[in-house]
């Protein structure tokens, strides 16, 4: 097939996909009206979250018969659409659970601990360890929004810190690990720290806004490493600044790159630039998946 790559993936990836037999163009950062432009020649399309895949970019697709998300959610493709168009659309769930699992636990503890606000002012000059007293993750009790595949590779971890966890998950009855299933309040109400880990869908957007917040218990500590959007950043703003929260962490937000956000002024608040599954590991684990999707499909 012919394949374009409009996102940056592994090196080995791009590889291990031309020794297939497959004709590779790799054509990164392009903008929604430059796909459309290129996009009619090409059979299969291979993304991560940058580009889009929408309507009209489908519509004009005359050749596209696979969409390869390399990453989990499927928020920047129009599943439905492309399916109705006979387009397969594929993404590899299981390639980055780890890598958003361990920078959910790093958000945890750089909160609970401060870290990145004491780097920031031993840097600059100040020695305020009285100030920066912090809490630890021992014995507290977890909350896990979405208990999918990345969820469950948290709460692995979690339970390695001998932490509490309960779990809120509508498409989730059951489980075998020392994880208690909750209903959405009562994890708001119960848990001491809270992390997000469900796409971005109708359903979900702003699913935590202020009510869901006020449920929080004082002193809370919320992370979201999964979808910008999910979250209400107003109402996260107002639950800093009021002081219902102990701190809060951010890898996405719903517009990427934020220009600017108000969130930035506390000291409480951490972010990342949507790292989530920027690791060596991770992005070679992606790669294979992709490999594995073209040699099924």
């Amino acid at each position: 097939m012919k394949i374009l790559v409009s996102d940056k993936i592994a090196d080995s990836a791009i590889e291990g996909i031309k020794s297939l037999g497959h004709d590779v163009t790799v054509k990164t950062g392009m903008s929604s009206e430059e796909l459309e432009t290129v996009i009619p020649e090409f059979e299969c399309i291979i993304v991560r979250s940058a580009t889009k895949v929408r309507k009209p970019i489908i519509d004009v697709a005359k050749n596209l018969k696979l969409i390869i998300r390399g990453g989990v959610g499927l928020d920047n493709i129009d599943v439905d659409y492309a399916k109705s168009k006979g387009i397969e659309v594929k993404n590899t769930p299981a390639a980055s659970s780890i890598s958003v699992a361990e920078l959910t636990i790093g958000h945890l503890l750089a909160v609970a601990r401060h870290i990145p606000y004491g780097t920031m002012s031993l840097k600059n000059g100040k020695w305020e360890k009285k100030s920066l007293k912090g809490i630890e993750l021992y014995k507290k009790t977890l909350g896990i929004i979405g208990f999918g595949r990345i969820g469950r590779e948290l709460a692995k971890r979690a339970l390695g810190f001998d932490m509490n966890v309960i779990a809120y998950d509508p498409f989730v009855k059951e489980t075998d690990m020392n994880v208690k299933l909750v209903e959405l309040n009562e994890l708001l109400k119960t848990a001491d720290f809270i992390s997000m880990h469900l796409p971005h869908t109708d359903k979900t957007h702003h699913m935590i806004s202020k009510e869901q917040f006020d449920m929080m218990k004082d002193g809370a500590i919320f992370v979201n490493c999964a979808r910008g959007g999910v979250v209400n950043e107003v109402a996260l703003y107002e639950a800093l600044k009021s002081g219902k929260l102990y701190g809060a962490a951010l890898d996405v937000f719903e517009k990427e790159p934020p220009e600017s956000s108000p969130l930035f002024d506390f000291n409480n608040f951490n972010c990342t630039p949507h790292l989530g599954a920027t690791t060596k590991e991770g992005q070679d684990r992606v790669g294979d998946e992709i490999i594995k999707i073209l040699k099924n499909y």
